[in-house]
């Protein structure tokens, strides 16, 4: 009897032993978490959210500053190119979504769609329209530096899409495209001290999509303009406070952040010195930070949360593709994605008119590693 209760108990305790599936250990003894990916199935599914918001024009935040009643005109008047999706940046960053699917999945089922929708976006006549609104008397700061970085990123995907369509419209954006270029490169030597938080503003940010447009379609002086105020900015920073992220509301990640932008600006040898002295606990392969948790995704700034989790992994890729020695902070990288990434079709309309790009992104910078 002894022996059957012995035996029973031990079939109980295997019983309730988590499933091995996602359990896997690894060298420093943490679970590794399911990989995820971009494939032709979660492409179709997150295409949606662009789909749907790129030409919803209400509500809108229209960030606006008013000169006299001639300026009170609805957003599609103010922006034909980028009025839907909640706010301009969220707008055009809708619209780098869609070509970035298109170019990874041009046979997607929602191909066509998203092609008609770029195609009434981007004429060279509503981008006409957007370069008034930017000259206005009261929009010089207008979108900076986020819009603008995001901007400039539309434009590299257009750049390197090799599709008759993708060369078209690259050539409708060209004009606000120079202008954007000629705003950073009025702007940054003015700017004396970075902007370090986890929103909109974050120079970091800003100066690494727009490095990226530079180095892609070689605009030397951007370029340098950028590997230098980065260099002005952060080269002498040291231990940065990680272990204080998330604020309430962050979106990006100040720490990660930077680390993005110099892992850009400096060769790998001199990025791997930086990176000791300003995340040395990075190096070690039990370092851990527990992911932005939402509360509620109805609400339009707790939401921001979903968004730091994809930022921190993009970012956690970034350092890995240039320094393999941190191979380690993957799991970390897809423990974040996993966390956010099956809330989002389908979720609020908070959350929705721009978490499919920051989840595009972060999966898109898994596939460069």
């Amino acid at each position: 009897m002894k022996k059957l209760s012995f035996l029973c108990l031990l079939f109980l305790m295997i019983g309730c032993k988590p499933s091995s599936e996602n359990q896997t250990k690894g060298s420093n003894n943490v679970a590794i978490v399911t990989i995820p990916k971009l494939d032709a199935i979660q492409a179709d599914r997150l295409i949606q959210l662009p789909l749907h918001c790129v030409h919803t024009e209400y509500p809108n935040k229209l960030g606006q500053t008013i000169g006299s009643d001639a300026d009170l005109r609805s957003p599609k008047e103010l922006h034909p190119s980028f009025y839907g999706c909640f706010d301009w940046h969220s707008s055009v960053h809708g619209h780098w979504s869609l070509v970035a699917l298109l170019k990874q999945y041009p046979n997607s089922t929602h191909a066509f769609e998203a092609k008609q929708k770029l195609k009434e976006s981007i004429t060279a006549e509503n981008i006409a329209k957007e370069i008034v609104y930017f000259k206005g008397k009261y929009n010089g700061s207008y979108e900076r530096t986020y819009g603008w970085a995001w901007l400039l990123k539309l434009a590299e995907e257009l750049h390197t899409w090799n599709d008759p369509l993708g060369k078209e419209l690259e050539t409708n954006l060209q004009p606000l495209t120079n202008l954007i270029v000629e705003k950073y490169l009025e702007f940054l030597p003015k700017l004396k001290y970075p902007i370090r938080v986890g929103e909109h503003t974050n120079t970091a940010f800003g100066l690494t999509f727009a490095w990226d447009y530079a180095n892609t379609v070689q605009r030397e002086d951007l370029k340098s303009m950028i590997d230098q105020r980065a260099k002005d900015f952060y080269l002498k920073d040291a231990d940065c406070p990680i272990t204080w992220e998330p604020s309430g509301f962050d979106f990006l990640s100040p720490c990660l952040q930077e680390a993005a932008i110099m892992k850009r600006v400096l060769p790998a040898s001199e990025f791997s010195i930086w990176l000791k002295a300003f995340l040395p606990k990075l190096s070690n392969e039990d370092f851990r930070f527990p992911v932005g948790e939402v509360s509620d995704r109805t609400d339009g700034k707790l939401v921001h949360l979903d968004g730091v989790n994809f930022s921190r992994a993009w970012c956690l890729y970034n350092i890995i593709e240039e320094l393999p020695e941190y191979d380690h902070l993957k799991n970390l990288a897809n423990e974040h994605i996993n966390y956010s990434l099956p809330n989002l079709v389908g979720d609020s309309y908070e959350g929705g008119h721009w978490l499919g790009s920051f989840a595009i992104y972060a999966l898109k910078s898994m596939d460069n590693d």
